[in-house]
């Protein structure tokens, strides 16, 4: 390709605030991530300025940020003097802080342009059991055009969590769900979703408890990208274990198989996943058996995983590293095409194509 049209091609991929795969590989950054909360439980964190230039540094090259939509309530009844900064430290419930989004906006805003091009904003402050739900992530977009890519990370189903959020509970066959997923096709917002596949402490062998769920919600709405994060797994939802059976049409399927089953089908074909979480790193490694079915799966499917920490409010680069290393295994594993699509490509490709589809509906919708 001649110089004059890299050149054009660049301008233009600026204009719409896209960094094409180029920018990353010429870095040589390690990954980008896809699931990063600037923020904690009651909405404190690191400084967004740190964070791009000490804490991703030289090693990340793109990131998405979040808060966390849920706050923790500080019920001087539940723990006395205690301020309670995570949701196991207190039985007091939780509640939506939609100002979340309005914060993450703002830090955005106070980057420079080649600082906030390594970021994509995410919309997390909405309930996704209330049907007005779409009308506070169209605000968002009206209100800080040319910031966000995406929704989430949100969650419907989470062990522990779920169960202390204050009003309706969140479901997967909710109306409000549906709306949400088609305004995120309609304008073109990456989706972030955290479901757990199964409840804490499930029966063995038994199918997980959301999974049909899941695939059906997924189906509804096969126009809109979706990441399922950790794929399904979560701090007590295990990855199902095959339950054998003389009969191989009674045997059900493990985790690995589930997903793999997910991925071949083609009417999920806009569905992803990412591996984002220490939680999740452990299974992955947990014997030389899990590390060679793991780095299996993602040398067949390498377009369909994303990596990310799910790091919050880290403090020091070390820590936004530390899930990447536990991968080590893997990683080692993989052709060195799946390992540059799950660790950067992949990340790249479904981003920047967000941000050209937004910017598009904000163009259109002012």
């Amino acid at each position: 390709m001649h110089f004059r049209h890299i050149r054009a091609a660049v301008v233009a991929a600026l204009a719409v605030g896209a960094v094409g795969s180029a920018f990353a590989a010429e870095e040589g950054y390690l990954f980008n991530d896809s699931h990063f909360h600037l923020t904690n439980y009651v909405q404190k964190g690191t400084d967004v300025h740190k964070y791009v230039t000490e804490i991703m540094g030289n090693k990340v090259g793109r990131s998405t940020l979040f808060g966390i939509p849920l706050q923790q309530t500080w019920s001087h009844e539940n723990s006395g003097d205690f301020a309670p900064t995570y949701y196991l430290q207190s039985d007091a419930a939780l509640y939506y802080y939609s100002f979340t989004d309005a914060m993450i906006a703002r830090a955005y805003q106070t980057l420079p342009r080649d600082q906030q091009l390594r970021l994509d904003p995410m919309i997390t402050g909405f309930n996704p059991a209330d049907m007005y739900a779409v009308d506070h992530i169209r605000r968002c977009l009206e209100l800080f055009p040319g910031v966000f890519s995406g929704i989430g990370e949100f969650t419907i189903h989470k062990e522990f969590v779920s169960s202390k959020v204050a009003g309706d509970t969140a479901s997967l066959t909710d109306p409000a769900l549906d709306r949400i997923l088609d305004f995120a096709a309609e304008a073109g917002l990456a989706v972030i979703l955290h479901n757990d596949i199964d409840m804490p402490f499930a029966k063995a062998g038994a199918e997980p408890v959301y999974l049909t769920q899941m695939k059906d919600l997924l189906r509804r709405h096969p126009k809109t990208t979706i990441i399922w994060a950790h794929t399904g797994l979560g701090r007590v939802v295990h990855p199902a274990q095959a339950q054998a059976s003389n009969d191989p049409e009674q045997r059900s399927p493990n985790h690995r198989e589930i997903i793999e089953a997910i991925l071949a089908d083609p009417s999920l074909s806009h569905v992803y996943f990412d591996i984002s979480w220490d939680e999740v790193a452990k299974y992955a490694i947990t014997s030389p058996e899990t590390i060679e079915r793991t780095a299996a799966m993602l040398n067949r499917y390498p377009d369909r995983f994303l990596f990310g920490t799910d790091n919050v409010a880290p403090t020091e680069q070390a820590t936004q590293l530390r899930v990447y290393n536990l991968w080590a295994p893997v990683w080692a594993k993989l052709t060195p095409e799946a390992s540059l699509k799950v660790r950067r490509g992949n990340y790249e490709r479904i981003f920047d194509a967000a941000r050209v589809k937004v910017r598009a509906w904000e163009k259109a919708n002012p």
